[in-house]
């Protein structure tokens, strides 16, 4: 089994590239989209939320790579991505045309959901700069051969926008692993963007064919069995829960499948309602199985971005050097954490995810 190779900090520039799309979100805190009078607003992506969590969290060195139309929205989004620390230097700037018929800025309009009402997002994003991306229109070259760049990471919201983006995600992920760049990829499936383009087949054909540049994939309990489109024997395809068995025997035919990942890891919930889940994570490493802390009644405010904070958890576990144990952990405390704050975004500290991994209580601090 081959592990994970990471390049020396003091040869990169960065520690953590990501690619994707980034949208502003619309929230309207306590109340409902279709009858509130106010939006509070947050930057948010998939891709974007995994460099945010580990620049703010954990004190790396993060950017991004999407594109923005040149108006003044997409300024507002440039000013919250400055705020969480992400380098803008590699976003491509979009002329905007007055009105947004050739090009716009993604949004996306989420509620947090309560109780027995799950969250609600509503998406307004075709035809956005991020989704027009193409091959040649970045230099990947200068960015992981002559800057430098540790993990690369992308995943399956971008690789939905458009016909082009899956083809950015290749050229940019066989670019990194001429680098030397490890590179992961979190699956993501959303139904709302592969409709249009295919629906479930085309979503297979393309993720099974980016999964071949692929060191770590990351998923949640849904979607191995929807991307890749995997039917394992003896695994209940409708099973929920943190019983990690079944999605055990999900990864041994994933990487039978696929022998160059270097190691899978798939988030575990189960929905007792919009502010109590169970939580849990399970990660394939070199040939081992190593489980999360499972949390259980694990109280939400606001779920959105919360695999997206265990997958910069898991990451920092591995640029930091902790072994596939620790790693797991980080992912699963950074998630549980960043779904207890409003927002896409986490807000929580290292000290805060160190506490809650040595299995610490949720007594007040004074």
């Amino acid at each position: 089994m081959a592990t994970l190779e990471i390049r020396p900090r003091e040869k990169c520039r960065w520690d953590h590239l990501a690619l994707g799309e980034i949208m502003i979100r619309l929230d309207p805190g306590d109340g409902r989209i279709k009858t509130t009078r106010s939006f509070t607003a947050w930057e948010g992506g998939g891709e974007y939320n995994v460099a945010r969590g580990l620049r703010r969290c954990f004190g790396l060195s993060t950017a991004v790579v999407t594109a923005i139309p040149d108006n003044d929205v997409g300024r507002l989004l440039e000013d919250l991505i400055l705020q969480g620390g992400v380098d803008t230097s590699l976003i491509k700037w979009v002329p905007f045309d007055g009105i947004g018929r050739s090009t716009r800025l993604g949004l996306n309009f989420t509620e947090r959901g309560f109780g027995i009402r799950g969250a609600l997002g509503v998406s307004d994003r075709a035809n956005s700069a991020a989704s027009q991306m193409k091959p040649g229109d970045i230099d990947w070259k200068v960015i992981f051969s002559d800057a430098g760049v540790r993990w690369f990471h992308c995943g399956g919201i971008f690789a939905a926008l458009s016909e082009t983006t899956p083809d950015v995600v290749i050229e940019a992920m066989k670019a990194a692993h001429e680098a030397g760049t490890i590179v992961s990829y979190d699956l993501n499936y959303r139904p709302s963007l592969w409709n249009a383009i295919g629906g479930p087949e085309k979503a297979q054909e393309t993720n099974r064919e980016i999964a071949r540049y692929v060191d770590v994939m990351i998923g949640n309990e849904e979607d191995f069995t929807a991307a890749f489109g995997f039917a394992v024997e003896g695994v209940d395809e409708n099973v929920t829960g943190l019983d990690p068995n079944s999605f055990k025997k999900m990864i041994k035919r994933v990487v039978s499948e696929f022998p160059n990942f270097k190691a899978v890891a798939t988030t575990l919930r189960e929905v007792h309602s919009a502010t109590v889940n169970d939580w849990g994570a399970v990660l394939w490493y070199d040939g081992e199985f190593y489980e999360a802390d499972n949390r259980e009644k694990l109280e939400i405010f606001d779920r959105v971005g919360g695999g997206d904070s265990f997958a910069s958890g898991l990451t920092y576990g591995f640029l930091a050097g902790k072994g596939p144990a620790e790693a797991v952990n980080y992912g699963a405390a950074h998630g549980a954490l960043a779904m207890t704050t409003p927002g896409d975004t986490s807000m929580a500290s290292l000290k805060e995810v160190e506490k809650l991994v040595r299995g610490g209580s949720a007594r007040v601090e004074r």
